[in-house]
């Protein structure tokens, strides 16, 4: 793909320093626009060897016919390069990235599930599971093992004769057919449990919000218990209480009243009783909710202190001594500290190592193994506003497969809304506990790298996690050891071990096989673009850890230049002029993309991102799938209409570039990324427009800042109400409707989002980033 880089442009907000008209750039919305022409409403199968698959946005069906869908693992490159020079020459990295428990989208199949005793074993040599990649020798009697070229013997039981080298029964087992299937095995654990932390300190009551807090936690256990008998009624659940001690309850329904148990001595925990603090929401609900009413009565001692590590601490406590997996969800509402008794543990200043802002405390660190080992989710809901000075509580969550909602103040009704909501998707999302990934590969690669939101270990090949959901992703790089076979190519296999949420042990394959070229331009040819995003991303962000952050841009910005000087050598001829921009058909969007990755606010920091936004950031983005880390560094912008023949939402189809002028002063615009959800309002917009949306005709007396839509009977109010719910619902947190109008000062969260233009921390325009690009592709040929 050429494009010419001249014309100039007049806007003064987009304008290129070196005349660059940014309307002639490669645009990702034409890119994605073309892929669902392309795709939309068909069917992708996915098989051995398979070409490029459609791009995450679009709305396609994915068959499994021997490779793992897009839905589970997206490469880098569908034709890895046979030669290990050809592949560093290159600089374009090879890897996959991998959301295991990725969800089907309608009229796709879920994962076949097969008892442990029916399935062909896999390979007894390196410990690979039986798939489409192993291949059949002496009619069956052997397979061949492409991740340690061993040969395996086939016992008599299991035997069936093969026909042109496939098992007669290879349609009745998933696992000689598909690239995704799934073992139950015999052996089961203890089910997952709810535990539940409230912050009853001095300051706590001060804030007015625990009795709203109780009220919506009831609430929740009303909905979970529900009118008739369900699995989630016999969910274990126990509630403890702290400050600067731990307050225990034994919810027993044997017992007259709940008994309170207060621990002092929080130094060594112990736990002075296990039974009846965990029992079954069916048994114990009543007794939860007198005991949620009482709690805001509480009188707490004004020198009380508390420190959410100590719950967390108490509430592994109870699950280890349980011996089950579970989620342990945190409502705290004091000032974020650390704790007394972990401030003398190894901190930013006290080590000659040299640290990140993005490193957690020793103490914090050494907790979230624990954490990881037992398969507890820690889960923080935050309700006190303290940034400056404070400690930051995400590391232990983030790292355990949790999270961190921060909450200004409960008072408003949206914050309400928010909180209900976000309390119902943190209760009612299925999780797996206890989760081991192995990863295998062709023996003539290695692992030469994990990213994701998880405490690396000594082996790359297995990453342990204390739970994970369906939208969670990782990424894995690979090396050449020596030269691929190109007739065999390259098989790649993740194996997800967990602990499901009712106990029950599953192992979750899934194997994708991929073609190896002696031709280095169809390795270019076979990429994407997106899916380079999300493994940048997921890497720099890891490395973010230890090394500093301007080093990595610039390592950033260099190795895409190379890989561009390298296709352009490979693919072009004498005829092509200098001042042409070569990128290879899949890749047109990586320019954009990159740039927008790195004048992110976590590796650019600007004079208005505090150290805590940033940390949030960086660890809601790196544990993000491929879809939503390409909306996240692209947003999706919709032009709204009030003609009165579109009573439909807006098609995706219909989104425009992320500059500002491609915004109309007398249009309406919804924004929309993972983390942000902002409707922009032109100040000529007319007064009947408003008038149809907000029920008031004058611009004036719109108020920037949170809003929800008045419900009104027309067609653009019905319309843009089900696209603002959709878009909320598709997002991993609950997402206020932000209202900018054009000319406040709070455009600043808008301009964030418009990554083609200059940002507000001093990142480049992509105009400007792409010539940078070029030239220096152009003089690393000559």
């Amino acid at each position: 793909m050429k494009h010419r880089m001249t014309s100039p442009v007049s806007n003064s907000k987009t304008e290129s320093r070196y005349g660059l008209d940014p309307q002639i750039l490669p645009s990702v919305v034409q890119v994605i626009k073309e892929d669902r022409i392309q795709w939309e409403g068909k069917v992708f199968v996915s098989e051995c060897k398979s070409s490029v698959p459609p791009l995450s946005s679009t709305q396609c069906t994915l068959e499994d016919r021997g490779n793992a869908t897009a839905r589970f693992i997206r490469c880098t490159s569908y034709s890895f390069p046979v030669d290990p020079q050809s592949a560093q020459k290159s600089r374009l990295p090879l890897g996959a990235v991998v959301c295991p428990l990725a969800r089907p989208e309608k009229g796709e199949r879920d994962v076949p599930v097969c008892e442990a005793g029916d399935c062909v074993k896999g390979c007894a040599h390196c410990g690979a599971f039986m798939s489409p990649a192993m291949s059949w020798q002496d009619c069956g009697q052997r397979f061949y093992c492409p991740f340690c070229h061993k040969l395996n013997e086939v016992p008599w039981q299991s035997y069936q004769p093969t026909n042109q080298g496939r098992r007669v029964d290879c349609e009745k087992k998933p696992e000689l057919s598909l690239g995704s299937y799934e073992i139950l095995e015999k052996q089961t654990g203890k089910a997952a449990v709810l535990l539940l932390a409230i912050d009853v300190s001095a300051s706590a009551m001060r804030t007015g919000q625990l009795g709203h807090i109780c009220k919506q936690i009831c609430s929740q256990l009303q909905a979970l218990n529900g009118p008739e008998e369900t699995e989630l009624s016999d969910l274990r659940v126990g509630l403890m209480t702290y400050d600067s001690r731990i307050h225990l309850y034994n919810l027993s329904p044997a017992l007259s009243r709940p008994h309170m148990m207060v621990i002092t001595d929080c130094e060594e925990l112990e736990l002075p009783v296990v039974e009846g603090l965990l029992v079954p929401l069916k048994d114990c609900r009543h007794i939860l909710e007198r005991v949620l009413q009482e709690i805001s009565l509480f009188n707490s001692e004004p020198d009380r202190f508390s420190s959410q590590e100590l719950s967390v601490s108490a509430g592994l406590k109870i699950l280890q001594d349980a011996a089950s997996p579970g989620k342990l969800l945190i409502f705290h509402s004091s000032p974020v500290s650390e704790g007394s008794n972990l401030k003398s543990s190894s901190g930013f200043f006290s080590s000659s190592k040299v640290k990140s802002i993005f490193q957690g405390p020793d103490s914090s660190i050494s907790l979230a193994k624990e954490c990881v080992s037992q398969g507890c989710s820690v889960h923080i809901f935050v309700f006190s506003h303290q940034e400056v000075g404070g400690a930051w509580p995400g590391h232990i969550p983030f790292l355990t497969g949790g999270g961190v909602i921060c909450y200004n103040s409960l008072q408003s009704e949206l914050e309400q809304e928010r909180f209900r909501a976000d309390l119902s998707r943190c209760v009612n999302m299925q999780m797996a506990f206890k989760v081991q990934l192995r990863v295998f590969i062709s023996k003539e690669m290695r692992i030469s790298g994990c990213y994701g939101s998880f405490i690396a270990g000594p082996d790359s090949c297995c990453v342990a996690m204390a739970a994970l959901d369906w939208r969670t992703a990782l990424a894995f790089e690979f090396t050449h050891n020596k030269p691929l076979d190109e007739s065999r190519g390259v098989a790649i296999q993740f194996v997800l071990s967990y602990s499901s949420s009712s106990g029950e042990n599953r192992t979750r394959i899934h194997t994708v096989i991929l073609s190896a070229s002696c031709h280095p331009l169809d390795t270019f040819r076979s990429s994407q673009a997106e899916t380079l995003l999300t493994f940048y991303c997921k890497k720099l962000y890891s490395l973010a850890l230890e090394s500093p952050l301007q080093s990595l841009r610039e390592e950033l910005q260099t190795e895409v230049t190379e890989m561009l000087a390298c296709f352009r050598k490979q693919s072009c001829t004498t005829s092509v002029s200098p001042g042409q921009l070569v990128l290879p058909q899949f890749l047109k969007a990586v320019p954009v993309y990159i740039n927008s990755l790195r004048k992110s606010d976590v590796l650019l920091p600007g004079l208005r991102s505090s150290v805590h936004q940033r940390l949030q950031l960086r660890s809601l983005i790196i544990s993000m799938d491929t879809r939503s880390t390409a909306s996240q560094f692209y947003p999706l912008i919709l032009p709204l209409s009030d003609s009165a023949d579109n009573a439909n939402m807006p098609s995706l189809g219909e989104a425009v570039r992320c500059t500002v002028s491609s915004l109309d002063p007398g249009g309406l615009y919804l924004i929309f990324c993972p983390l942000a959800l902002l409707l922009w309002v032109g100040s000529c917009v007319p007064p009947h427009t408003l008038l149809q949306l907000f029920n008031t005709n004058s611009f004036s007396y719109l108020t920037s800042g949170e809003i929800k839509l008045p419900a009104l009977e027309n067609s653009l109010s019905i319309s843009t109400r089900a696209l603002i719910c959709s878009l909320q619902s598709s997002a991993a947190v609950t997402l206020q409707l932000k209202l900018v109008r054009e000319g406040d000062s709070c455009e600043e969260s808008l301009q964030r989002l418009l990554v083609e233009d200059k940002s507000p921390n001093g990142g480049a325009s992509y105009a400007d980033f792409l010539f940078h690009l070029h030239v220096n592709a152009l003089r690393l040929i000559v």
